[in-house]
């Protein structure tokens, strides 16, 4: 089994799930015991600052929360961006990675980038393999700027846009395909 570790997975036009239907997750581990991740691509009317007030000075002013996935959902998600990828947690994808717990004041003005999720994305032992193999998640290597777009709603169409002509044209397929 490859390792998902700091993928995307793009749902496909034929998952209906609406956990994920049109959303974009970034793989933060996966290996034999399933995989965890959180979705990109779900901002909330919530703002940092009113709910996970402790986060709040990590992220721009006004910023959302963002729903991570079903997982947990009362549960913060810290993502960042840092100096040194030594400084994460949970490394991802390069200085991209999860801070967990407390973040100490000695290493705040190292996070360079952070976005603050509610819940995250998971997949029990072989589950994600087998949505994998009924072709319900497209796979794509993450950058940096994916995680922090600060146009998530326009992510999930970008993403498999990059990936070529034949799936530019599933990034016209409308969330609620009745209205086409």
């Amino acid at each position: 089994m490859e390792s998902l570790k700091g993928k995307l997975l793009i749902s496909s036009g034929g998952l209906f799930d609406p956990n994920f239907r049109h959303t974009v997750v970034l793989v933060g581990e996966h290996d034999a015991n399933g995989a965890v991740g959180v979705v990109l691509t779900r901002p909330l009317d919530a703002k940092v600052a009113d709910v996970v007030p402790l986060l709040a000075g990590l992220v721009p002013p006004g910023e959302s929360l963002f729903e991570g996935g079903p997982v947990a959902p009362d549960q913060a998600v810290l993502l960042a961006e840092v100096a040194r990828p030594g400084l994460l947690d949970v490394p991802v994808l390069d200085a991209v990675g999860f801070l967990t717990g407390d973040v100490p004041a000695a290493l705040r003005p190292a996070v360079l980038r952070a976005r603050v999720f509610l819940g995250h994305a998971g997949w029990g032992p072989g589950q994600l393999e087998a949505e994998l193999a009924e072709d319900s998640w497209i796979v794509e290597p993450a950058t940096p700027d994916d995680a922090f777009t600060p146009e998530p709603g326009t992510l999930w169409r970008r993403v498999l846009e990059r990936k070529g002509p034949r799936f530019a044209l599933l990034a016209r397929v409308p969330f609620d395909p009745s209205t086409n």
